[in-house]
């Protein structure tokens, strides 16, 4: 009896594996939204990792032990952004490998805790009446652990709804930044109360 659910084990496994096997060897997520701000403003919080936690919804300020690094240029091509946050945050890194003005932002994203795997994310950014239409997409190799756990969650709803709050912080942190140097603006050009 034991060799019997020992055989039957071994074969649901072999079946589990091969299905498993089957899933795509790629992923890719991508959601849009309209932020209330130029191209130029959005592109300058997107191309400036130091930005990223004020509008990102991967907030780790919480996480115990928490440390964060930035390495190359402040903006643009070449700047990196390194985290270690232990079980809550994992590990990882960002860097910007490419950088259009006002147009678009890509990079390479890289975790080394608790999985590694390596990503692209791009940030598109179109003009549109009213502000900009930002496309945020990430695409990447879909490993074996990725496959297996696609079986039980679904890898798009999840980072999905991580990608739509992202982007209405951006447009909420960008509303916020545009407001502030308007009203910077017209305290700047109001006319003194000693010229009247």
């Amino acid at each position: 009896m034991a060799i019997k659910l020992a055989v039957a084990a071994l074969i649901l496994l072999v079946v589990l594996g091969a299905f498993i096997a089957t899933r795509p060897d790629r992923f890719t997520i991508e959601r849009n939204a309209q932020v209330h701000a130029s191209p130029d403003v959005v592109f300058a919080m997107i191309n400036d990792l130091r930005q990223f936690d004020g509008w990102s919804p991967y907030r780790f300020e919480m996480a115990p032990g928490l440390s964060k690094s930035f390495e190359g240029p402040a903006t643009g091509q070449g700047a990196s952004y390194t985290w270690e946050g232990g079980s809550k945050a994992g590990s990882g890194r960002m860097t910007i490998v490419e950088s259009r003005p006002s147009e678009r932002v890509a990079l390479k994203l890289e975790f080394f805790k608790p999985f590694a795997a390596t990503n692209q994310t791009v940030f598109t950014l179109a003009p549109v009446e009213g502000g900009t239409r930002v496309s945020w997409r990430m695409e990447g190799e879909n490993t074996l652990m990725g496959k297996a756990f696609s079986l039980v969650m679904n890898m798009d709803t999840m980072l999905g709804k991580d990608f739509e709050k992202g982007l209405a912080n951006l447009d909420a942190a960008a509303r916020s930044g545009t407001q502030a140097a308007s009203q910077s603006a017209q305290v700047g050009t109001a006319t003194p109360a000693s010229a009247l």
